[in-house]
């Protein structure tokens, strides 16, 4: 059995824990929701909810998210980044039985169609992906960051990067300063190029893992010392590029709806993590004509299948105005906050305060974002490993982003999402 079957298997058994927690965390915030209708429906006005932390079902969600999240991250020292990367959509085969016998919910046949996709494109990834498990050293991995290809790639990466976040800052200025409905463009275009930054960045994370779990294995045959300058390095801009793409993540769930926003997050993500494998690892070289072709064909079920698991609109739509109210609500108390901590920093000459408000928004978004992840706000996302492809449900309102106002993004959150 070759080490790439090893990765392989360890993988799928990872994104299959990371599914199957998350739906517990899931289960204990319903189990805690259900605790507290029940006490309000007697009218037991003092009861007071005990955080999702005391149920058991949260305890044991969390073991098998963290233990899953381990298992991935050694996974990568036994198999090519691009195979694995791709073998992340295995999660949302699991989901579909989890869904069914744990959450007790009613499969579509919309559902089965695109798990069909998603089964069949892995196949064709996992038969024509690359199969070599090389493992490297700190000097061959320092080396292939000055090689011509990965600079070149890096180079076009910061230009994709810069253009769809111009696009996204355009559209932004076009939205606020319209009075009227924006056009077709904008309500695709506004998502697109945020999710495409997000993925471009966020996607990074797992070269970085990737090389820590290389690294981590020659330390433990005896062949490298884990305390260098290198490893901390990788260390630091994992942390940095793993905190991006979750903070941009739950941002992103508040501002657009999760019926475009959900399968862009999840392309871009898988799109970007294969490509950075295939450029810095030089793992093209060992694929002729035919695997090629095979392999896109692959990825392109994998895709088809992630796009058709997007929530149901009719659904988005009823959870979106049901709570309309509550949202406006919270949007007026965090714009006032928001106008409060702007009028602090204009009004003060001094530029150590200027820093300290901005300081505290990015500091607040970070919590929300690292409580949003493990389960611990209201509301939780169906899946947030930064190793596994992002799973994310409809109703995500726990997170808002402290540095825009929603108001101005009411136009892409209504029916109209049917047109497109």
């Amino acid at each position: 059995m070759g080490d790439w079957v090893i990765g392989a298997l360890i993988n799928i058994v990872g994104s299959v824990a990371i599914n199957f927690g998350t739906n517990l965390l899931k289960l204990g915030h319903d189990q805690r929701e259900k605790l507290s209708a029940i006490n309000n429906s007697e009218g037991n006005d003092k009861f007071v909810p005990k955080s999702v932390m005391h149920f058991q079902t949260w305890r044991i969600g969390i073991l098998f998210f963290a233990a899953g999240n381990c298992l991935n991250f050694m996974s990568f020292a036994y198999a090519a980044q691009s195979l694995l990367a791709a073998l992340g959509s295995i999660q949302f085969v699991s989901n579909i039985a989890f869904a069914y016998f744990v959450l007790n919910k009613t499969i579509s046949v919309k559902v089965m169609v695109a798990t069909t996709f998603i089964v069949f494109g892995n196949i064709f990834l996992v038969s024509f992906g690359n199969h070599q498990s090389p493992v490297y050293t700190p000097e061959q991995l320092i080396a292939k960051y000055s090689n011509l290809v990965f600079v070149l790639y890096c180079m076009s990466l910061v230009f994709v990067v810069a253009f769809n976040h111009y696009l996204y800052r355009s559209g932004e200025t076009i939205i606020s300063n319209s009075s009227k409905d924006v056009g077709t463009y904008w309500r695709t275009m506004l998502p697109f190029s945020y999710a495409i930054v997000s993925g471009a960045i966020g996607s990074c994370s797992v070269l970085f893992a990737k090389s820590l779990s290389n690294m981590l294995r020659l330390t433990m045959s005896s062949r490298y010392e884990f305390h260098s300058w290198f490893t901390y390095s990788i260390i630091l801009l994992f942390l940095c590029t793993a905190g991006f793409w979750m903070a941009r993540l739950n941002e992103g769930l508040s501002l657009f709806d999760a019926i475009l926003i959900v399968p862009m997050f999840q392309i871009a993500w898988t799109f970007f993590s294969i490509c950075t494998g295939f450029v810095y690892f030089q793992e093209y070289q060992v694929f002729d004509t035919l695997r090629i072709i095979m392999f896109v064909l692959g990825m392109t079920f994998v895709f088809l299948g992630i796009s058709l698991l997007a929530p149901d609109d009719s659904k988005a739509d009823t959870k979106d105005g049901s709570s309309a109210t509550e949202d406006s609500m919270i949007d007026m108390d965090r714009n006032g906050k928001m106008q409060m901590d702007e009028t602090e920093a204009n009004d003060s000459n001094s530029f150590v305060t200027s820093v300290k408000v901005k300081a505290k928004r990015v500091l607040l978004k970070a919590k929300s974002a690292c409580s949003m992840s493990l389960g611990l706000g209201e509301e939780t996302i169906s899946a947030s490993s930064v190793l596994a492809m992002p799973m994310v449900s409809s109703r995500t309102t726990g997170f808002r982003g402290i540095g825009n106002d929603r108001t101005k993004y009411v136009p892409l959150r209504t029916s109209d999402w049917s047109n497109l």
